[in-house]
């Protein structure tokens, strides 16, 4: 029985285009597996023998000495403060502006959408000075409210949850509303809940930014006591650490990194039927 040439071929492009998936995969994975292996390894035995790194022993010194760090573990719960503080008042912002905009007519509403979406095209450098003499003139500096507050104004946020609440049918307000519902009862009870792969989708990219956040913690908690992580892990790294403390280093690197990565495990499948959804939109 012969095979439809169409049809063959259809399954020999099918199989290149796995074969290029997988080699790309491993292209992606291959130098977090490397930060692994050497974190694992003795610092000496790297500067002796770089090529060890996938050969035994391995050993923990480097993560006993990373969670060693007097302070690290109050850095740890800065951080969880700092984006979870934030990651949780951005979705209450956002879902309230997305909806205003996306629901409700009032005057200059068009006007200021825009506005807000050019908050897009302005950088965090751009407003870095003047953000910094404003918080430093209100006594916001080391303290979590100084470092959770530049973060709410996500304009990203805002645009999301605006496009997600217009792809919702208008139906469901008025069936609502033939209850005798209010606005916010119609905002919590029906649509909130429909967003919630938006929301998981905006949460965990909030909460990955303002945990990898350097440069604003960097400036605004200049106490060891109000470090978040990455300014605590920083902090400890010695002069010529790359040549001389590379374990060390990709230790605090995976020490960093996990928490980050154990979030997007959980939320995974929200952002896959946020990203699909929105593709089908």
């Amino acid at each position: 029985m012969s095979v439809n040439p169409a049809i063959k071929g259809r399954a020999f492009g099918d199989r290149v285009l796995l074969g290029l998936v997988i080699l790309l995969a491993i292209v992606m994975v291959a130098p977090v597996f490397f930060v692994v292996a050497l974190s694992l390894k003795n610092n000496q035995e790297l500067m002796v023998d770089p090529n060890s790194v996938f050969r035994l022993p391995f050993t923990l010194v480097n993560y006993v000495n990373t969670v060693g760090t007097s302070s690290v573990f109050r850095w740890v719960l800065n951080s969880l403060i700092v984006a979870g503080g934030l990651t949780f008042f951005t979705l209450i912002l956002s879902s309230l502006a997305g909806y205003g905009f996306a629901r409700l007519n009032f005057p200059g509403r068009d006007v200021l959408f825009i506005i807000v979406l050019l908050g897009l095209a302005v950088p965090e450098q751009a407003v870095l000075v003047a953000r910094h003499q404003i918080f430093s003139w209100i006594g916001f500096h080391n303290t979590y409210h100084g470092l959770i507050l530049p973060g709410l104004s996500s304009a990203f946020g805002v645009f999301l949850m605006t496009q997600y609440f217009r792809a919702i049918p208008r139906e469901l307000d008025e069936a609502a509303m033939l209850d005798n519902a209010s606005r916010f009862r119609i905002f919590w009870k029906v649509l909130l809940p429909l967003t919630v792969p938006a929301q998981a989708t905006l949460g965990i990219f909030t909460f990955l930014g303002a945990w990898n956040d350097y440069f604003w913690p960097l400036i605004s908690a200049t106490k060891k006591e109000m470090f978040t992580l990455t300014v605590g892990i920083a902090s400890t790294q010695v002069n010529f650490a790359q040549s001389q403390g590379i374990g060390f280093l990709m230790a605090q690197a995976v020490f960093a990194g996990a928490p980050i990565l154990i979030v997007y495990l959980f939320f995974q499948k929200y952002i896959v039927t946020a990203v699909s959804g929105a593709a089908v939109r």
